[in-house]
């Protein structure tokens, strides 16, 4: 697994926005993609991708893109493929990546299970860093008190050590791309970290993004298992 990297910002941010629960992270992510005006900055590669990639708009979407704002020093990680299997290796990469930038901190944008009617509406936080906490304190946002965490998420947060790393999630209860989780999610980013975000078309923007995500997501789907079927042909 290697990054490439054409720029290497000083003392950034690093937001990751990776498939989870909800697809908050992704829907998220691509939201501030758009909004903060970014450019790519390079990507991560391993051999272990499947061999696809995603077209919009005639343009090549990269399953892992590296993409940077200059106006607020952040770097988004952003993900349109599942990592199931490589959650470790990303982690690491990552977390090699914060540390050979000295990055100020890592955000995690991720969704957590609900059971209830409620998704969507309660946001929580992590963090391992007293002054961030103090922030999310001031904000009103509750911490996490009781949660599965899983994928990249969970394996940074077991491997970060002195890596200041925060988390903002979102309830949600279903595994299809949930739009008001994620809009609830940059609402918090945007106090979080004072982009100046409007509010108000936050949930249209996202729902925008779930229909492309879902778009995207089918696709991808669709070509994993032609791709399965092929293999299986040839073993049969």
């Amino acid at each position: 697994m290697e990054i490439k990297l054409s720029k290497r910002p000083k003392n950034p941010i690093i937001i990751e926005a990776f498939p989870g629960f909800g697809l908050v992270g992704t829907i998220t992510g691509e939201f501030l993609l758009e909004h903060l005006q970014t450019e790519q900055i390079g990507k991560i590669i391993f051999n272990e991708m499947p061999a696809m990639v995603a077209i919009h708009e005639s343009k090549v979407v990269e399953p892992l893109g590296i993409f940077y704002n200059k106006k607020y020093n952040i770097i988004v990680l952003h993900a349109i493929t599942a990592s199931t299997g490589n959650e470790w290796g990303i982690a690491d990469t990552l977390i090699n990546l914060a540390k050979d930038l000295n990055a100020k901190e890592v955000i995690s944008l991720e969704g957590v299970g609900s059971g209830d009617e409620s998704k969507g509406e309660r946001v929580f936080y992590y963090s391992n860093n007293e002054k961030n906490i103090a922030k999310f304190k001031k904000m009103g946002i509750d911490p996490l008190k009781e949660g599965i965490i899983i994928g990249v998420t969970g394996a940074i947060l077991l491997r970060a050590e002195k890596l200041p790393i925060s988390c903002i999630f979102a309830e949600t209860s279903t595994n299809m791309p949930d739009s008001k989780a994620a809009a609830k999610v940059i609402e918090v980013l945007d106090k979080y970290l004072d982009l100046k975000v409007d509010p108000k078309p936050l949930l249209v923007q996202a729902e925008k993004f779930e229909s492309k995500l879902k778009n995207l997501l089918t696709e991808g789907q669709k070509t994993q298992e032609l791709s399965e079927q092929k293999r299986m042909s040839y073993v049969g």
